[in-house]
């Protein structure tokens, strides 16, 4: 028992140098800063949060909602201004406050554009809001906002560590399936449009490649965090984390989670490492008179208990939601319940087509909806292969219908005070062939939405 305390004392109480985190504030807000400017120049503010008319909430957080053209601007100025900030260290707890809220809203606002990677920035921008990333190499220490620290508390560091630790091993663990490792899917249908890459590209069509691919991404995926905190063996495995994330880069338009991965597993790296990257940034760019201070002041150990039962909360609910489709029948693939934040990162192949009927519950008489008038193509896209959002949708068009006259082209006058909503869905996977999806006969209108199993989805018959 003594043992396990003092491996928990040391994990989060004992001191270590500031020079990790100080190294993870600047790459990460340099990240965001691009990641951000990118964004913003490939028009993808107005596609996504402006040309819309109708956005898919999350349970819970349907309060969300989008602003129009300056308010969506303001918000993502902030975002932008934000970001520099972090890598400056100025204002720096207001700042990361200001990331987390404004990034994570942008999130909220539409489920249609869930990326494992934008979930895993608002995690960390959370995460900040409570590191002391600004007590060395920032404006707020340069400018006597914050007092100069050489030491922080171990869990500070670890916590970053656990989180990058929790999203390679889920995701190592969620391609122990058979679809990844015995029929190499979905790389076996992808790979094959990768054959004009350099060097390799004759190598993709080969089904070979295929589960060479899908064999060494779980073992990658599950085994590298034990590789980076080995002092013998690191090296070697973050010149692997280059090669797995620039391939990704290269074959897969993912974005910059990539980048982001490669640029923020540089936290196992020893405290000297990070060192001399301040020492490199301070002659290059901080006057060379300013924080080269040797003294090392001590950071007090406060409310343990407390920080200890936060840090416990924390890392249950990040063990907790990756598991939680264990709790539902049928296959996860097919289902996609408790599919979101769980770190399953391009693990499946699915292609739907969805129609909705709105039905007069007295005379049987039904209108086909045409979902253009309503949803982009990429929010048609997305909500015909997701449960959880064709329910979503058959309420809007519920409430849209509620109460209404419609006219049909024979001018038939048909009134609708509270309309059924039923709708015939249709979803290949793994490019398998079309299958029903959903009980075309089940009233959609009259099913609350919840974490509650849905059993009006059809069972994926083989």
């Amino acid at each position: 028992m003594m043992e396990i305390k003092r491996w928990l004392h040391k994990l989060t109480f004992s001191e270590k140098s500031i020079a990790p985190l100080i190294v993870f504030r600047i790459l990460f807000g340099i990240m965001m800063f691009f990641s951000t400017l990118r964004f913003i120049l490939k028009g993808w503010v107005y596609d996504l949060y402006i040309e819309p008319t109708y956005f898919f909430s999350y349970l819970g957080f349907d309060w969300v909602k989008p602003f129009d053209l300056y308010g969506t601007s303001l918000l993502f100025g902030l975002l932008l201004l934000s970001t520099i900030f972090i890598a400056l260290g100025l204002f720096y707890r207001i700042s990361a406050i200001v990331f987390f809220i404004c990034f994570t809203y942008i999130e909220l606002i539409d489920k249609t554009n869930y990326l494992n990677h934008y979930y895993f920035i608002s995690l960390i921008a959370f995460l900040l809001m409570f590191l002391p990333a600004n007590k060395e190499c920032s404006l707020d220490a340069y400018f006597g906002f914050t007092a100069k620290q050489k030491k922080v508390q171990a869990w500070t560091i670890n916590i970053l560590k656990f989180q990058m630790g929790v999203v390679y091993v889920f995701a190592g663990i969620s391609k122990l399936n058979y679809a990844w490792l015995f029929e190499a899917q979905p790389l076996r249908n992808w790979l094959k449009h990768q054959t004009d890459l350099p060097i390799i590209g004759e190598l993709m069509q080969y089904e070979f490649t295929a589960y060479l691919f899908s064999w060494g991404g779980a073992l990658f995926d599950l085994f590298i965090v034990f590789v980076l905190i080995n002092n013998r063996f690191r090296v070697y495995g973050y010149a692997l984390v280059i090669l797995f994330h620039g391939l990704t880069a290269a074959m897969f338009p993912i974005g910059v989670f990539p980048y982001v991965m490669i640029v923020s597993t540089l936290i196992f790296f020893s405290p000297n490492f990070h060192e001399n990257i301040i020492a490199w940034i301070q002659r290059r760019i901080v006057n060379k008179s300013q924080n080269t201070s040797k003294s090392e002041i001590k950071t007090p150990v406060k409310n343990k208990r407390v920080t200890g039962a936060l840090l416990g909360i924390y890392i249950f609910i990040q063990l907790l939601l990756p598991v939680r489709y264990l709790a539902y029948p049928g296959d996860l693939f097919w289902t996609e319940q408790g599919y979101r934040f769980s770190w399953r990162v391009m693990l499946i192949e699915k292609a739907g087509y969805a129609q909705f009927f709105i039905h007069h519950p007295e005379n049987g008489m039904k209108k086909r909806i045409d979902n253009k008038e309503y949803l982009t193509p990429q929010q048609e896209k997305m909500m015909s292969t997701q449960p959880d959002m064709i329910l979503q949708f058959a309420h809007h068009l519920r409430d849209e219908y509620s109460d209404t006259l419609i006219i049909e082209p024979n001018g038939a006058e048909i009134k609708i005070k509270e309309p059924k909503v039923t709708a015939e869905v249709y979803v290949s996977l793994f490019n398998k062939g079309s299958r029903l999806f959903i009980d075309p006969e089940v009233n959609l209108s009259k099913i609350d939405r919840g974490f509650h199993h849905k059993d009006w989805i059809l069972r994926n018959e083989k």
